[in-house]
């Protein structure tokens, strides 16, 4: 493995990814557009081991911080049970080595060497890095692209601060953590055993550095390139400070940029990646984000990568007007970068999990989609909606509760909530992402270990469990229908009464919405009420249907789904129509009425002749 950024191995890596020795050595190419894929995203510990079972018992235990023991060959063994699934993509949560005297970093974002794999998840440590590699290039094999999740921020706890007389929270936890200071304060880096070294103040004057200790690659190991203020001031910028023990590192010093931009490009060589999420994306500054995303599209465009995708972190009550500022090419900025390519989507995460659950009305997504449309105004974008910059999802390791809620009374009553979520998902703008284990129901909450459960030691891998095989065929649904990947987005006012039209605006309402491309039109509908049915209109685009035209259930998540009566006329002036926009019209319009059983969702389009 390369120690330094400008050695002939790290080179060579470079130069053989530009210049392939032979056709079988040249990049793995990228898809023509990620929307035809959707990603599988799983904890590398937590995920499987042939050879052992999880290091802790329960598998899911909500209070256990340490490895569980997931192998790089644990997910190469269970690849087809992703592909089969319908994934075109896995996320793997950081491979990168992390301080191997740290028991608690499981998750792998205290990366301290940036340009190596982590010896603890391969079952050979000394072949990490071939062993990623293989994993990497038996998922090419079955056609599915990989994503690394990188750490741009900060790094793992490479040294303890020298605590100061008044800072009693550093004097406790012996320097792992300090309050915030206004300037950078004296620290003590650590040894290979973690042990801070009173001798060791200035990373750069350390002799014969261990390669288990420090930050690599050398260029890294300068004092500079690390904030060392603490912990964030509560009351001021919360982007600025360590995150817990992780020390930030100072993201807009142009030198470290440059090694940064240099290690992730060899990263993308070493092992073939088809993908970066970038996490922390908000706390980066120096208009990295930007450069960032800019670089790595354009080294992965000279190895062949023609698509590289890159999306990023950006969890904030500001999510929305942040998630802008880094996405795509912002037509109000005249910068020539373009930035990331994508982020996820926390503002529909907001919304749409508590409509599913019953708790928020239809109106609230309504809502988000309305501001997400002023706010993204300037972004270029296919169809004028954001269908190409967001990664969707109902549930991941950072918000403590998994989709599935589990009644002790009753422990089946709200799955149907699981598969309602996902179809909508599956047919909203944007890429969708299904987090490990939700395909085998799992329920944790409470906790960051709480949802990141060893599966291998739960349910395993069955296929045959009702939630895999409606996740499969809610993909399936979503591969077929072209205009549920690339297609304009409609809310849709519905009626009980087929007079007045609205959005629902109470709570356990029904949400619909169409996905439209060129002439095919896809209608979803999703009654949130655990309890009873509902009979309502559902309009259609008029130009796209004739009246006693049939609409078909393509996907519906309960046995026995009722199909929606055949397209009516509503003539002028027989209708009110509120508007998603706040106006209101008269019609006439093309209706369908749908019949939809409690927490059912349906996924109709016209019928073929």
């Amino acid at each position: 493995m390369p120690t330094s950024l400008f050695s002939a191995d790290f080179q060579s890596v470079l130069d053989q990814a530009v210049n392939p020795p032979t056709p079988a050595a040249a990049a793995f190419p990228s898809p023509e557009d990620w929307r035809d894929r959707w990603i599988y995203f799983l904890m590398l510990d937590r995920f499987n081991n042939e050879s052992d079972p999880p290091a802790h018992v329960p598998f899911d235990d909500p209070d256990f911080f340490g490895f569980q023991g997931g192998k790089f060959s644990g997910v190469q063994k269970q690849l087809g049970y992703i592909k089969q699934l319908g994934a075109g993509a896995v996320w793997l949560s950081p491979v990168l080595k992390n301080f191997q005297f740290d028991p608690n970093t499981y998750h792998g974002y205290g990366i301290h060497n940036f340009i190596g794999a982590e010896p603890r998840f391969a079952d050979n440590p000394a072949t990490a890095d071939d062993e990623l590699r293989a994993l990497v290039d038996a998922a090419h094999q079955q056609d599915l692209l990989v994503i690394f999740d990188i750490v741009l921020n900060h790094t793992g706890n490479a040294f303890a601060y020298q605590c100061d007389t008044s800072d009693q929270f550093c004097i406790s936890n012996q320097g792992a953590q300090a309050s915030f200071h206004s300037s950078s304060q004296n620290v003590q880096w650590r040894d290979a055993s973690g042990t801070a070294q009173a001798g060791l103040p200035d990373v750069a004057n350390i002799p014969n550095p261990p390669l288990d200790a420090l930050v690599w690659p050398s260029e890294l190991q300068q004092n500079k390139f690390f904030r060392r203020q603490g912990t964030p001031d509560g009351n001021g910028d919360d982007t600025v400070g360590d995150f817990s023990v992780l020390k930030q590192i100072m993201s807009a010093d142009p030198d470290l940029q440059r090694f940064l931009i240099r290690a992730y490009q060899y990263v993308i060589a070493r092992f073939d990646i088809d993908g970066f999420r970038i996490d922390t994306l908000r706390y980066l500054k120096g208009d990295l984000p930007r450069l960032f995303g800019n670089s790595m599209r354009e080294f992965a465009l000279s190895i062949g990568k023609k698509n590289f995708f890159t999306f990023g972190e950006v969890f904030d009550n500001n999510a929305e007007q942040d998630i802008a500022r880094f996405i795509g090419r912002n037509t109000s900025d005249q910068s020539d970068l373009v930035g990331v390519d994508a982020a996820l989507d926390y503002p529909l995460f907001n919304s749409l999990k508590p409509v599913v659950k019953g708790f928020a009305p239809p109106t609230s997504v309504v809502g988000m989609y309305q501001n997400r449309k002023n706010v993204e105004s300037n972004v270029l974008s296919s169809h004028g909606d954001a269908t190409r910059y967001f990664v969707t999802f109902l549930d991941n390791h950072d918000v403590k509760e998994r989709i599935r809620y589990v009644d002790p009374a009753n422990p089946t009553k709200f799955d149907d909530q699981v598969t309602l979520g996902l179809g909508c998902l599956y047919c909203l703008p944007g890429i969708p992402c299904l987090y490990y284990g939700t395909e085998q129901g799992l329920h944790g909450s409470g906790s960051d270990p709480a949802v990141r459960e060893a599966l291998w030691g739960g349910p395993g891998f069955d296929d045959s469990s009702d939630f895999y095989q409606h996740i499969q065929q809610i993909a399936g649904v979503r591969a077929k229908q072209s205009a549920l990947r690339y297609g304009r987005f409609y809310f849709r006012p519905v009626s009980g009464d087929g007079i007045t039209f609205g959005v629902s605006g109470f709570p356990q309402g029904v949400i619909a919405f169409s996905r439209i491309l060129n002439d095919q039109e896809v209608v979803v509908a999703a009654n949130t009420n655990p309890t009873l049915p509902q009979q309502l209109d559902v309009i259609l685009e008029i130009q796209l249907s004739l009246e006693g035209d049939a609409f078909q259930v393509l996907y519906s998540n309960q046995v026995g789904p009722q199909a929606p009566q055949p397209v009516r006329l509503a003539p002028q002036s027989s209708v009110t129509v509120h508007e998603v926009d706040g106006s209101i019209g008269t019609g006439p319009l093309h209706v369908i009425r749908v019949n939809l059983q409690p927490m059912e969702v349906q996924v109709l389009r016209r019928t073929q002749m």
